[in-house]
């Protein structure tokens, strides 16, 4: 017993590298660090560990056996990097941007996407490779009309692009879409067959409130509520509190969120689902923390935005899962 509070003291003498100071209880389940808080033990708590826990261990048969030469993840689906430009660039920084991808060499096996600004999308769209495609930041709930400032699903594939970002948190708490609009949104883009980023991730004070878990769940389930198939869908988990922060969220503060999404989506959608759908990170992404982020076995890729403005260091990210092939 002794060595047990010893080992767990020694436990709480460090901090986690984000500079999220961890609840004293959550010591004692460090697979949840930062995740979830209480001031005290209970049944209630204890059944709650039990079926996250379970959420993490979803059965081996439904994880692929790594062959020599792929990339090992525990979902199924191609590896899938993305750059979010957001409000940025230029007709000629944007040209110089485009010129540096490219030029790029990257690996085969990944998706690569980039979002430009609505007014520069065509002139992407004329220069850069078919090796990427290009995705639009938001659209519109619906057909369009009279809706003045607001993009259609229907003009964003009629300009050529092929994916659209929705739920970012910037959509959420600085313009104030809500779960609801934005599930809808969703639905409206998939069925004009415009493929979906969609963003899910906890404030600072959420994360402190041990809210992680009930936040992202909430968001998947508005999600969920209006979305058909998730066969064009991949989820982007950013928790706010590190998005152009330069606080990343550890290796592994991301990987146990990534595993409970993915245990989420296998109980209230299905196992195929959870299996096949790609769930990225995102969040100070660059290409110093790249490698290791990637390794995490459900972490399927990256959501990226600063980085994503400077074409060689968005190609190291790219190039990143080279850290998930494994040898058989």
């Amino acid at each position: 017993m002794a060595a047990a509070m010893a080992s767990t003291s020694s436990l709480a003498s460090s901090q986690l590298h984000s500079g999220i100071k961890r609840p004293a209880w959550t010591f004692a389940c460090p697979q949840f660090s930062g995740l979830r808080r209480g001031t005290e033990s209970s049944a209630a708590q204890a059944l709650f560990f039990q079926h996250a826990q379970a959420q993490l261990r979803l059965s081996s048969s439904s994880r692929r056996t790594p062959t020599r030469g792929v990339v090992a993840m525990a979902g199924s689906g191609k590896f899938f990097v993305g750059g979010n430009w957001k409000c940025n660039g230029t007709k000629e920084s944007i040209s110089k941007l485009v010129t540096d991808l490219n030029g790029a060499k990257l690996e085969d096996d990944v998706d690569v996407v980039v979002a430009p600004p609505y007014i520069y999308v065509d002139q992407v769209k004329n220069s850069l490779t078919d090796r990427m495609e290009i995705s639009a930041q938001n659209c519109w709930v619906g057909k369009g009309g009279a809706f003045t400032g607001e993009i259609s699903a229907d003009q964003l594939l009629d300009i050529g692009c092929k994916w659209v970002i929705l739920g970012h948190s910037e959509r959420r708490h600085v313009i104030g879409e809500d779960d609801q609009f934005i599930g809808k949104k969703a639905a409206y883009a998939l069925d004009q067959n415009l493929k979906v980023i969609a963003c899910i991730g906890e404030k600072l004070d959420e994360r402190e409130a041990g809210k992680t878990f009930d936040v992202c769940f909430q968001q998947l389930k508005a999600f969920a509520d209006y979305v058909k198939s998730w066969t064009n869908v991949v989820i982007a988990y950013e928790p706010v509190w590190a998005i152009g922060t330069g606080q990343v969220a550890t290796p592994q503060q991301a990987q146990e969120v990534h595993a409970v999404v993915r245990g989420w989506l296998k109980e209230n959608i299905s196992p195929e689902v959870a299996t096949t759908t790609r769930i990225i990170y995102g969040g100070s992404v660059n290409g110093s923390n790249c490698l290791e982020l990637a390794k995490q076995e459900d972490i399927d890729g990256f959501l990226v935005g600063g980085a994503s403005l400077k074409g060689p260091e968005f190609a190291t990210i790219v190039n990143s899962v080279t850290s998930k092939k494994v040898a058989a």
